[in-house]
């Protein structure tokens, strides 16, 4: 697979299954080459990417992400290459270890050492039966990951990583890590809001929830964050590192900088400026409409050339799976 260097990460749930396919249409027309979608308490991210992938003619549909405790390993491993086989390889697989809230008051699991149960689910996919026709071609598989282990098991166990909630420097470092040959998808936050205070509010109201999820606040330290930047729904700092904001030529400038520290694919999460909607009122579809033409005024003036690779072949590693040929933005 050939995964083109701009896509889409965007919540889904509150869409009907029809204005969910017209939006990934309108995704895949507008050139965008991924459309990512998240699993938490409402669709099954595995069944609903079979619903856009039977809606959409090129896109790749990337799990952003399948959790691990939601289904074993037999049943991650099977929905890998049968949506595969049905979509001629147009999905990603990206899966993750969830959070510890979540997977134990909500899904009524264990939650253990995460980087232990990862690499103990991704060996039993590995030999998990599958008697059905597989896809022509190999299929891809990302791991949410965050910190130097997760991301080395990203490296050694699978097609890549997903990091989400990172910095530009953080994206630099996974890169070091995965070495030249993985794939590193990378969500980036975005809000078109010039006026700072404003978008300070509207970037705190989104990171909030995420304040409180030991993972990514792990995460942050890693990077050089502390207490301070925690307190009071996040420093100035922390906000404006996570989430770019500005016109629309800062939020192009913002992903050209996560290119050039090393990302293969960005997804973007177009964030609504209005304070009264989040991202679980659906995507803000004009913002993403608008970025995909601010990116190819960039690319026509030659600001988006310095890239370290302009499309990514299949990784050789232990997985078997690829999406199908993609528009490459």
């Amino acid at each position: 697979m050939k995964m083109g260097r701009l896509g889409v990460w965007a919540q889904v749930d509150c869409m009907t299954a029809s204005a969910e396919a017209e939006f990934a249409r309108d995704v895949e027309q507008w050139g965008y080459s991924a459309l990512w979608t998240p699993e938490a308490m409402g669709r099954d991210v595995l069944v609903n990417s079979g619903w856009l992938l039977a809606n959409t003619r090129k896109l790749v549909i990337a799990s952003g992400i399948a959790n691990i405790f939601a289904r074993d390993a037999m049943a991650m491993a099977a929905a890998r290459v049968q949506l595969n086989e049905q979509s001629g390889g147009r999905l990603l697989l990206g899966m993750g270890i969830s959070h510890a809230p979540i997977v134990i008051a909500i899904r009524g699991h264990i939650y253990e050492k995460p980087v232990t149960t990862m690499r103990t689910y991704v060996e039993a996919m590995a030999h998990a039966e599958y008697s059905s026709p597989r896809p022509s071609d190999s299929t891809l598989t990302v791991i949410a990951a965050l910190g130097p282990k997760m991301l080395a098991l990203a490296r050694d166990f699978a097609d890549g990583a997903h990091p989400y909630n990172t910095t530009v420097a953080q994206t630099a470092a996974a890169r070091a890590v995965l070495g030249p040959n993985k794939l590193l998808c990378v969500e980036q936050k975005v809000l078109l809001e010039t006026n700072a205070a404003s978008a300070r509010e509207v970037a705190r109201a989104y990171l909030r929830p995420y304040l409180r999820l030991s993972n990514y606040v792990n995460s942050w330290r890693r990077a050089g964050f502390d207490d301070g930047d925690f307190a009071d729904n996040g420093s100035n700092r922390l906000v404006g590192t996570l989430v770019a904001w500005g016109d629309e030529d800062a939020l192009v400038g913002r992903i050209r900088e996560r290119w050039q520290a090393g990302a293969d694919h960005i997804c973007i999460q177009a964030l609504h400026a209005d304070q009264s909607k989040s991202t679980f009122d659906g995507p803000n579809i004009d913002l993403i409409q608008r970025l995909r033409r601010s990116h190819v005024r960039a690319t026509r003036r030659g600001e988006c050339r310095m890239l370290p690779r302009t499309a990514v072949p299949v990784p050789r590693g232990c997985t078997r799976v690829t999406a199908g040929a993609t528009t490459d933005v």
